[in-house]
């Protein structure tokens, strides 16, 4: 049941803690621009199974990822990714849950801009501190893309909701 999303989270992590040692331009790298789908994963789990599955989904990526990321990165950026990731995930998953009940947007699109601050914040002071990147520049520019994507996810996240949620009753 859970095998999708943790697939999923894997992936994106794995893939991400690999893309972000290559810059696009000084504002990006190019894991700013896969690693946002992270959240789109943990807010679907979240709203469809709940918030503990959602927690169990979180952990076991962020095992698998660390592990792999370590292997396919740096153990720094390894461990960086982790510690955000983890908080990062469980803050988006504590937002979510508590807004759950109001417009179907708001709880994807806040939980998704709290973890993504907090995520971003932790990662690039982590990553690269004291190295000659200019990671601040970087986290603002990745900050920028995970808050655009937050918005562009509202379309799929409300695509696979309508296609794994039965239809409300048509009133006569």
């Amino acid at each position: 049941m859970l095998l999708l999303p943790l697939a999923a989270m894997t992936m994106i992590i794995v893939a991400s803690n690999w893309l972000v040692q290559f810059p696009i331009n000084h504002l990006l790298t190019w894991g700013a621009i896969t690693y946002p789908f992270s959240f789109l994963v943990t807010d679907l789990t979240t709203r469809l199974h709940g918030p503990g599955p959602a927690r169990r989904v979180v952990w076991a990526g962020f095992a698998l990822a660390v592990l792999l990321s370590i292997w396919l990165s740096t153990p720094r950026i390894a461990l960086a990714s982790g510690t955000a990731f983890l908080a990062g995930q469980l803050l988006d998953i504590q937002v979510f849950q508590r807004l759950r009940t109001g417009s179907w947007w708001r709880a994807p699109l806040v939980s998704s801009t709290v973890g993504s601050i907090l995520d971003t914040a932790l990662f690039f002071s982590l990553a690269f501190a004291g190295t000659a990147l200019p990671w601040m520049t970087l986290a603002l520019g990745d900050l920028g893309v995970k808050l655009l994507l937050a918005v562009l996810a509202l379309a799929p996240f409300r695509a696979v909701l309508a296609l794994a949620l039965p239809a409300p009753p048509v009133r006569s």
